[in-house]
Formats: C-alpha cells, sequence, structure tokens
C-alpha cells in the first residue's frame, strides 16, 4: 500500500514503479489521503484529522499490508503502524520524519504552517505549486525529465487549495504528536529510505534506525527528497528486496 506526499494523490506514483512492485508480486494499492486527489475540495475538519487519515488508510487495507509512505504519507503510515500493529507486515518511511520532539519545536511549526496555509487559501492552487515546487528540498527534482515533471505539477494543480491548508493545518508536523519516544515499539520489519542530497532526512533516518529494534536504513546515492521519483531502480530494488 503506497501513501503519497502533501500536495500529491495516488495519481503521484509513476507506472514504472507500479508496474515494478506488481512484477515482483506485491500488487499495489493505492490511496488518496485526507484532502487529497479523491477527497480534494473536503475541507471539513472532521474529514481532516489524524484519526480520518488512519481510518482512510484502515479501509483500504484488505488484512495484513506491507504499508509504504513519502513524506507525509510515511508519517502517517508510522502512526498506523503503531495504532494498528497487527495489521502492518512492514513498514517502508521514505524522507519521513516521527515528527518534532519539543513543544517548542511544534508551536513554531504550527504558526508556520497556519501562515503557509493562509498564504494557500489567499493565493490559490497554481501560485502555491509554483512556491512549493521552488523549495530547495525539492531542487533535485529540476533534474526530472520534462514528462515527469510536467506529470507531478498536474498531480498538484489538480488539488484543492482550501483542502490542501486544512490538510496541513491537520497532519503537518506542528499538529501531529511526536513518535521518537515511541520508536522502540515499532517491532514491524522497516526499511528507512533517504536521498543522500537530503542531508536533513538522512540524519533523521540515522537517528530512527538507532531506535527501532528491526528498521535498516538505506541511502540512495544522486537522490534528494522524493527518491521514487528521481531514482525509482533504487527505490525498487530497496523496496522488493526484503
Amino acid at each position: 500500500m503506497l501513501l503519497h506526499g502533501f500536495t500529491g494523490s495516488s495519481a503521484a506514483w509513476p507506472e514504472r514503479l507500479l508496474d515494478g512492485v506488481a512484477a515482483a508480486g506485491r500488487p499495489p494499492v493505492l490511496v488518496d489521503l485526507p484532502g487529497h486527489g479523491r477527497h480534494a475540495r473536503e475541507s471539513r475538519a472532521s474529514r481532516l484529522s489524524l484519526a480520518a487519515a488512519l481510518a482512510v488508510i484502515g479501509r483500504a487495507a484488505d488484512g495484513p499490508v506491507e504499508l509504504a509512505g513519502y513524506s507525509m504519507g510515511g508519517r502517517l503510515a508510522l502512526h498506523f503502524a503503531l495504532a494498528f500493529p497487527g495489521r502492518v507486515e512492514r513498514l517502508v518511511l521514505e524522507s519521513a520524519s516521527p515528527g518534532l520532539e519539543t513543544d517548542q519545536e511544534r508551536a513554531r511549526r504550527r504558526a508556520s504552517d497556519e501562515e503557509l496555509a493562509t498564504r494557500i487559501e489567499r493565493e490559490g492552487i497554481e501560485p502555491f505549486v509554483d512556491y512549493w515546487e521552488a523549495q530547495p528540498l525539492f531542487e533535485s527534482q529540476s533534474r526530472l525529465d520534462r514528462r515527469a515533471r510536467t506529470r507531478l505539477r498536474r498531480v498538484r494543480l489538480a488539488n484543492d487549495a482550501a483542502s490542501l491548508a486544512g490538510a496541513l493545518r491537520a497532519l503537518g508536523t506542528g499538529s501531529l504528536p511526536s513518535l521518537w519516544d515511541r520508536l522502540g515499539e515499532v517491532t514491524t520489519p522497516t526499511l528507512l529510505l533517504a536521498g543522500a542530497l537530503d542531508p536533513k532526512f538522512v540524519g533523521i533516518a540515522e537517528r530512527m534506525v538507532s531506535r527501532m529494534p528491526r528498521a535498516r536504513l538505506v541511502v540512495v546515492p544522486d537522490a534528494g527528497h522524493a527518491v521514487h521519483l528521481e531514482r525509482p531502480d533504487a527505490w525498487l530494488a530497496a523496496v522488493t528486496e526484503g
């Protein structure tokens, strides 16, 4: 089961990657997280909460699953695995974080996310996507070929400004509780993936793997935050190896 990142949707996963997962005997299940994809234009707070996100994942899971999440999707996958450990056979966390450790950090992040959410609502989806794609975190994605960049932008633009703003407020790292102190409870076999060109998340993954009893870390050379887009063959090799 594949969980996309913020501004994405189930359509963000490349066909090449989906075909590779299926060929390895793992038919992919794609999920649209709250505020994204088929849940776009849904801005009610009750539908844009951690509980709602876990319910969406749970409804899509027909029995125990291998759960893979990218960025925001990885954060939610980790929450799901801790809430329902018997329903997850294996975790794949790509460029994901357990959250922010202190109340002060979370408060600062909530304030920052609120400013960004207000900006999304004020300016609309296209200006926000322009801003989002220019973030240093995504600089390495500029090396994607034009077709891949166009496809990714189309996925982002298909979302809704109010829904993205609501998802940011409800599911951002400032709003969700920290899971750093609970990583030792994750006994599910876990693969942590990070791109070598994304040193922040390499550092986070290194800290995570030291606290998780059944985790291993793969740092993918010449990839940034979105390993599955920038180095799909390396992503597939790591994910289908286990």
